[in-house]
């Protein structure tokens, strides 16, 4: 009896570890990509060249593991909000999306499959 509650714990373990927190599910991107000088802020938070928001500090904690991993620990309400803001930096502020990418990514290894991820729709 005492194996299979060990087992059960450890399950659940592993299950709470499976997505990123969904605090932040409910965050408007929609509205942070058609304000140029928030997203603006926000790209400098990711960038630690500015102050964070409380949400672009938890944002920022998991953009190096989503790129790595094509948003393998993403909710499917994260990837729609990945992808709204990731396009959002690409085609307003796409300089800033530059230094980002080379941020997070400087030898290019995962640009491929990560913007594969941002142009599906999976």
């Amino acid at each position: 009896m005492k194996t299979i509650l060990v087992l059960f714990a450890l399950v659940a373990a592993v299950a709470c570890e499976e997505y990123y927190s969904t605090q932040y599910d409910n965050f408007d991107a929609n509205e942070l990509v058609s304000n140029v000088r928030l997203l603006k802020n926000y790209g400098k938070c990711f960038l630690d060249e500015g102050p964070c928001t409380v949400e672009g500090r938890e944002f920022k904690k998991n953009i190096p593991d989503a790129l790595r991993t094509r948003c393998r620990k993403c909710t499917p309400k994260q990837r729609h909000l990945i992808r709204t803001v990731v396009k959002g930096f690409q085609t307003k502020l796409p300089d800033l999306w530059e230094r980002l990418a080379k941020k997070e990514d400087p030898e290019g290894i995962y640009k491929e499959d990560f913007l594969a991820f941002i142009n599906s729709t999976d």
